[in-house]
């Protein structure tokens, strides 16, 4: 079998991590620092493609990391439809959304841009693995008891998934066979249901919802949010950030460094330790949520993400909620590797790769 060659594309805020692959060997890979007062020259975020591009190339230039002879380019999309999971060409209407971040601004929207201009100057194809935009909740999931507001899938769908793949294979079985919770306890902190292959429910890591995380508010009661909306203390972007950048273990403690909170536990802060503690709860009993979605019938939980890490996290946890299924830990993240495992699959056929439309999987109900 040919020993394909993936070039696996995540840009970040102020980063772009790439790395090269042949098969589901990594033997190259870097993490591209970009100008932070440079990337603010650009209005749009799209407006960073050129330089982002110059300077990736650069990094490789100097690492003697050649692009000739790769047979895919993969990349983490963003601004997309709701899709189902899977493996995507990276088409002209995929670029597109890709470029105007048809849905939601965000670096990750360059992601798709890169690949498909690495793909026209060096060959290969070009797709995107599992965007953010993966959204495969069954209907009930997304109701809330307010006309007009529903719930949808913001998870972390692209190392949530390459988890679910590399358990079942552990297992001897495939992904679509089994029903599992998986926690990813990262920055960001999701807790899902999947059920024969598929995400049907899960936390908005977005919009507030679920286990509060290291810079995220979680789920709050709604009217004292709205008691704070209205106090006259707070701008309608600092409500926002708290829910998304200065919640959480940042509000409480003023640090979203899991490892500075346990330091601080060790050192005798009981409220560090009330903290952390109701976190891991909020994880527990988000997780027993999903155990209850799935009907009892699971087959395993699996802890990822940086904090999964952390032993005293685990043990709580697994105290709490062991008595649902096996637990394993798979702790970090595997997102440049799921990249590079999504374009080898199609490029092995063990997957097809599909086809972006751009028409939503989801659109809301007639009602």
């Amino acid at each position: 079998m040919k020993n394909f060659k993936i070039f696996a594309i995540n840009p970040g805020s102020t980063s772009t991590k790439i790395a090269m692959f042949e098969g589901d060997k990594e033997v190259f890979s870097k993490n591209v620092s970009h100008d932070a007062s440079k990337l603010k020259e650009f209005k749009e975020i799209s407006d960073q493609f050129d330089y982002r591009k110059e300077t990736i190339l650069k990094e490789l230039k100097e690492a003697g990391v050649s692009l000739e002879g790769v047979d895919a380019f993969s990349a983490r999309g963003g601004g997309l439809v709701n899709v189902e999971g899977g493996v995507y060409r990276i088409g002209e209407t995929l670029l597109h959304h890709a470029t105007i971040g048809y849905t939601v601004k965000h670096p990750a929207m360059l992601g798709a841009q890169l690949a498909n201009a690495f793909s026209k100057e060096y060959g290969g194809q070009a797709f995107v693995v599992n965007p953010p935009d993966v959204d495969e909740f069954q209907d009930m999931a997304r109701v809330t008891g307010l006309k007009g507001v529903y719930r949808e899938s913001r998870i972390h769908a692209l190392n949530q998934k390459e988890i679910g793949i590399r358990y079942a294979a552990s297992k001897g079985v495939k992904y679509e066979d089994l029903n599992l919770i998986i926690c990813h306890i990262g920055g960001g902190i999701s807790v899902t249901a999947h059920q024969k292959g598929r995400m049907i429910d899960s936390n908005d890591i977005a919009n507030g919802d679920g286990p509060m995380a290291p810079t995220r508010c979680g789920q709050l009661p709604v009217k004292n949010v709205i008691d704070m909306c209205f106090s006259g203390k707070y701008t309608a972007q600092e409500m926002i950030n708290k829910t998304t950048k200065t919640g959480g273990l940042v509000d409480h403690l003023g640090t979203s460094d899991a490892r500075e909170v346990r330091t601080m536990m060790e050192n005798g802060n009981a409220y560090a330790k009330l903290i952390y503690d109701s976190m891991i709860y909020q994880i527990g009993k988000t997780a027993g949520s999903m155990a209850a979605v799935l009907h009892g019938k699971v087959d395993g939980i699996i802890f990822t993400g940086g904090i999964s890490h952390d032993q005293y996290l685990v043990d709580h946890l697994s105290e709490m909620i062991g008595f649902i299924a096996p637990i394993t830990v798979m702790a970090g993240e595997f997102e440049m590797e799921a990249l590079a495992a999504g374009a080898l699959r199609v490029l092995t056929g063990q997957e097809e790769a599909k086809e972006y439309t751009g028409v939503p999987v989801w659109k809301g109900f007639d009602c």
